[in-house]
């Protein structure tokens, strides 16, 4: 396992089948079988779009508490994750006993209310929820959730060529993706034992996607079970592989543990965007990985589901 994130430019993932392709999808496809992670560039997402979605975040934290609050994490896991409102299980990662030293805004993918999934009560179907207090938040949030979904898309045709295979063949499972865009906020913290931003952790998904700010603090762990630093790099997305992929494959690829650290003495911005499969995605071996393990098919909605319903407060309230 390499014990540094590789840096690979991606630019020609978007062109014809050449020979620059071939060596960004080879390239793409030893990191996230070695490490699990990878720094792109080359992504076409512009500087300045990503820097409207962090000052916008920047504007809701500054809101007052009170007013945060009325934008709390409803049924559908839309809107303010106040402080202490998640419990991690990371039981085959790290014993956590503290609260994560974040707080967090979350957006998904917009329905309308006839959406079928809306009509049918699929779980997770439901409305988002804007700030009224902060201009264009809802603007900024879906214009870049729709540019996200586009270099996303890339990834998964790359990685599906990685893989010897046609690159649209998982487009099916991508048409109505499910999409988490987390804005989070970090305060500085103190260099205790059992304390994080961000305590230990795989990702449940498909692919992350995140654009850090310039403080730092994001730490990958190795197979030797040291923590590898993620500083931020101008001009790059960290792009990590999450459970559902890694499942996908057969542990061919790796999710990896990761956390975030925030030691300096300045707050800290990130914001993850999370690319997952449809909620009625049935995610079943891929034939023809060489080596890969075999499992039991399973239902991408029902597994996210068991994951937020054990790892979220407002959850056991809804089900319990």
């Amino acid at each position: 396992m390499a014990e540094t994130i590789p840096l690979i430019d991606i630019q020609a993932m978007a062109g014809p089948d050449t020979p620059d392709r071939h060596s960004a999808d080879m390239a793409l496809q030893g990191a996230l079988t070695d490490i699990g992670f990878a720094y792109i560039t080359g992504h076409g997402i512009p500087e300045a779009q990503i820097e409207r979605v962090r000052e916008t975040s920047k504007a809701f934290f500054a809101l007052p508490d009170e007013v945060k609050c009325r934008y709390g994490l409803n049924r559908w896991h839309r809107g303010y994750m106040i402080p202490k409102s998640s419990t991690i299980v990371t039981s085959s990662v790290a014993k956590v006993t503290k609260p994560n030293q974040s707080e967090s805004f979350v957006a998904m993918h917009d329905l309308a209310p006839d959406d079928p999934d809306v009509l049918a009560e699929v779980p997770l179907a439901g409305p988002n929820q804007w700030p009224a207090e902060v201009p264009d938040f809802e603007a900024v949030c879906l214009g870049y959730m729709r540019a996200m979904r586009v270099l996303s898309m890339r990834l998964v045709h790359s990685i599906a060529r990685g893989f010897g295979l046609a690159d649209t063949c998982f487009d099916t499972e991508f048409e109505r993706p499910t999409e988490f865009l987390r804005l989070l906020h970090y305060w500085p913290q103190e260099p205790e034992e059992d304390l994080y931003g961000a305590a230990p952790h795989t990702d449940y998904g498909f692919l992350t996607l995140v654009a850090q700010d310039v403080v730092g603090g994001l730490e990958v762990r190795g197979r030797d079970n040291q923590w590898i630093p993620a500083p931020p790099i101008p001009g790059t997305f960290v792009l990590n592989v999450a459970d559902i992929l890694a499942r996908w494959t057969g542990n061919t690829f790796v999710s990896t543990p990761h956390r975030v650290r925030n030691l300096s003495e300045t707050e800290r911005y990130s914001q993850p965007y999370f690319f997952d499969p449809s909620m009625h995605t049935m995610v079943a071996p891929i034939e023809g990985i060489k080596g890969a393990q075999a499992f039991e098919p399973v239902k991408y909605g029902d597994y996210l589901m068991e994951r937020l319903d054990k790892n979220y407060a407002y959850r056991r309230k809804l089900t319990g």
